[in-house]
């Protein structure tokens, strides 16, 4: 059995789907996923669903962590302007924790400096601001780049999930 803690972030509007499956695939596969926001006790995500956090993102130390995931949505927009959290992306990464993402999520790992010289994907939607922040995009389900993982789309929840897994079993 797996163990370890991976904290999920959520915002207001994050994408519902890029965050309930990879935290119920990983609690699945043994691991602590806690979910972390900006302060509000709970955001509604993009198609309403509810989520209720476990706290603020500054309650956890990157030392305390196996790895960060960053799921789209609206929520990077709003996350990635908050100066703790960028830095714990930072902390995480230098670490060498797993940092994933999905679709709209790089926006966090842009604007904590480090996509440059890493292959990544997202939603097309994004695929610009990767590369003119130095990235290597990638159109491909998922793209595992040390310890960066991302994924395109909702529809790629299941190679995300699996390669998020096998990452943390062999890291």
């Amino acid at each position: 059995m797996a163990s370890g803690t991976i904290l999920i972030l959520v915002g207001p509007e994050y994408e519902d789907l890029e965050v309930w499956y990879p935290k119920l695939r990983l609690e699945e596969a043994g691991y602590t996923v806690p979910l972390a926001g900006l302060g509000d006790p709970s955001y509604r995500g993009k198609h309403g669903y509810p989520c209720k956090v476990d706290g603020n993102a500054r309650e956890w130390a990157a030392d305390e962590l196996a790895g960060i995931i960053a799921p789209g949505g609206w929520a990077p927009d709003k996350l990635r302007r908050d100066p703790a959290i960028l830095q714990l992306v930072r902390e995480v990464h230098g670490a060498g924790g797993m940092v994933a993402t999905i679709c709209h999520g790089p926006w966090i790992l842009i604007s904590a400096g480090i996509v440059r010289g890493r292959r990544l994907t997202s939603t097309v939607g994004i695929r610009d601001d990767l590369v003119n922040a130095g990235a290597d995009w990638v159109d491909a389900p998922v793209v595992v780049d040390g310890n960066l993982l991302s994924s395109r789309v909702p529809g790629d929840l299941p190679a995300f999930g699996r390669a998020m897994v096998e990452w943390l079993g062999r890291a």
